[in-house]
């Protein structure tokens, strides 16, 4: 765990959760993709520059979820690095409590405000290419969030940030957190049919062929919105839904399950309601979903 791996002549990535990616630039300068989960992970990412004798000049995030910018505030403290952002994303960043907010609904009961999803805030300005080094490149990759990106170097390494998970993932957890399920799928495809030399996924292992396990990710969200028309073939709340959804994968519900999954199943819900699948309908004071 958080073993340097090197991909090409200027690209590496940082092997432990949620993948680093790190890109040589200038001389001894490296900038980073992402910087992991907490301070102590950004301790590590520390210990490994100076090992290597590298000075950080900036964090690249892919989005603003709590284990990809959750090193952001110790290593602006400790090297002064610039930190770089996308478009409504780094509102996030800037101001952390919007994450638990948003996916609560209100404010954030105190389960809800771990390093998993509540980080530091650290001082970011939003991303563009003029941001970038040469030879990297923006890579937009919406659908986990609103604007998750990745990143393109030389166009032939890829680092994929949250748009796929592993299979062991998908097992384990069913339903993986979106935002905009459309926008996922549209990502899903573009990535499956992209050539590279090498994928780097966050949560997945690096590979050089891509295009099965986003179609795995693909196969996977055609199962859920099955199993929501199934649920949804007479009206039931939301609660319902969330319970049966629960039950049919063998999962246990918990304050963050709640909150990650009850976001990600009212997404879906929105897509199948824009196609025309589902209905909500006001009855004895509830908001029922029905299959059409």
């Amino acid at each position: 765990m958080y073993e340097l791996v090197q991909v090409s002549e200027c690209c590496y990535y940082i092997d432990c959760p949620s993948k680093i990616g790190i890109i040589k630039t200038a001389g001894s300068e490296v900038c980073l993709i992402d910087s992991g989960n907490h301070r102590e992970t950004g301790k590590k990412i520390k210990r490994i520059l100076d090992e290597q004798g590298w000075s950080l000049r900036a964090i690249y995030n892919t989005h603003a979820h709590g284990d990809h910018i959750g090193g952001n505030h110790y290593l602006q403290q400790q090297t002064g690095c610039k930190i770089y952002v996308p478009a409504v994303e780094h509102y996030f960043a800037e101001t952390p409590i919007l994450s638990p907010s948003f996916l609560y609904g209100g404010n954030p009961v105190t389960e809800l405000q771990s390093k998993f999803i509540l980080a530091q805030e650290s001082m970011v300005e939003p991303l563009t290419e003029r941001c970038l080094p040469e030879g990297v490149s923006i890579l937009p990759l919406p659908g986990h969030t609103w604007n998750m990106v990745g990143f393109q170097v030389d166009e032939t390494i890829i680092y994929l940030a949250d748009c796929l998970s592993s299979e062991t993932t998908l097992e384990k957890y069913q339903v993986s957190f979106l935002t905009d399920v459309p926008a996922y799928l549209k990502t899903l495809q573009q990535i499956s049919e992209m050539k590279g030399k090498l994928f780097i996924p966050s949560h997945a292992q690096a590979t050089e062929n891509i295009a099965p396990l986003a179609q795995l990710n693909i196969d996977k969200v055609h199962e859920i919105a099955d199993r929501l028309l199934a649920i949804c073939s007479e009206p039931v709340p939301f609660e319902q839904i969330l319970k049966k959804m629960f039950d049919s994968y063998g999962l246990t519900l918990t304050f963050e399950q709640y909150a990650l999954v009850g976001s990600t199943l009212r997404s879906y819900l929105t897509w199948l309601k824009n196609e025309g699948k589902i209905e909500a309908v006001f009855e004895d004071n509830m908001m029922l979903w029905e299959r059409v």
